[in-house]
Formats: C-alpha cells, sequence, structure tokens
C-alpha cells in the first residue's frame, strides 16, 4: 500500500510542467529567437537585390525582344512603357508586335520604378536599373545602384 502511495504522488508531481520549467524553456526561445533572428532578416536584404537583379534581366530580354521587331530601343521620354503600349510614332506602329511583358511594368523590390536611360554602361544601348534601398543614386552596400556596371553581372 505504502507503495502505491508513493507511485501516486510521482504521478501527480509529474503530469505538469512547473513555472520555473516554462521559464527556462521561454528563456531558450528567446535566446534561440535572438541568434537566429537577424540571419534570417539579413537574408531578406540580400534577397531584395537578387530580385531586383532578376528583374531588371526580365525587361532587358523584353526589351532586347521588342528592339528585334521596332528596329530601335525606347527613347528616354517613352522608356519602359513601349513594352506595355505601341510606340507614338506611326511609322513603328506597325512593327511593334507587344505588348512585351504581361501586366505592369513591376516596381523595383522596395516599391520605386526601374530607371532607365540611354546610353547604357559598356557601350549597351540602353540601361534599366534600380537605386536600390535608398530610392537614391549611388551608395553603398545595399543602397548601392543595381543594373549598372558589375552590379547587374
Amino acid at each position: 500500500m505504502h507503495s502505491k502511495l508513493i507511485k501516486q504522488r510521482v504521478l501527480k508531481r509529474t503530469t505538469g510542467f512547473t513555472l520555473l520549467e516554462m521559464l527556462v524553456v521561454m528563456v531558450i526561445i528567446g535566446l534561440l529567437a535572438g541568434l537566429v533572428g537577424p540571419r534570417i532578416f539579413g537574408k531578406v536584404d540580400s534577397s531584395k537585390v537578387q530580385t531586383a537583379q532578376t528583374q531588371i534581366k526580365m525587361l532587358e530580354s523584353a526589351l532586347n525582344i521588342m528592339r528585334l521587331d521596332v528596329g530601335q530601343v525606347p527613347p528616354p521620354e517613352q522608356g519602359l512603357q513601349w513594352l506595355l503600349s505601341s510606340p507614338l510614332d506611326t511609322s513603328l506602329q506597325s512593327l511593334w508586335k507587344g505588348p512585351y511583358i504581361e501586366g505592369a511594368i513591376p516596381m523595383d523590390p522596395w516599391n520605386n520604378p526601374y530607371q532607365y536611360a540611354i546610353p547604357g554602361p559598356d557601350n549597351k544601348p540602353y540601361a534599366v536599373y534600380s537605386f536600390g534601398a535608398d530610392g537614391k543614386p549611388g551608395g553603398e552596400g545595399l543602397n548601392a545602384d543595381i543594373g549598372l556596371g558589375t552590379a547587374a553581372k
């Protein structure tokens, strides 16, 4: 009978968690979140740069296909809109076979419009680029321009 009473006490004591055990688990979870969280958020920033590079390559491919059809790149004042709607120049409208992308011209991952310039770097006929996280020309790191020079490679 005595051993049965001891087993019941042991079972009662082990059926739940004490406040101390819960606090220890919460501290461990907090420490893990503190170590892992910053690394995950760092990957979010670098993935935005990769997304911008991919979208720039997509826009450049569409511009190259359109350039084969029309015979020229869009003028700066019309820019990327030529991918969606025919040129204003009536002599080029019959050559335009677009739209060359679906939907709308995408915004960069920081919700800014992509830039378009003529001529581009390295003797390219045009440049499609993003100003990066700060939305301003130049910068370093995440604020660097994407799509000009070595950033697009």
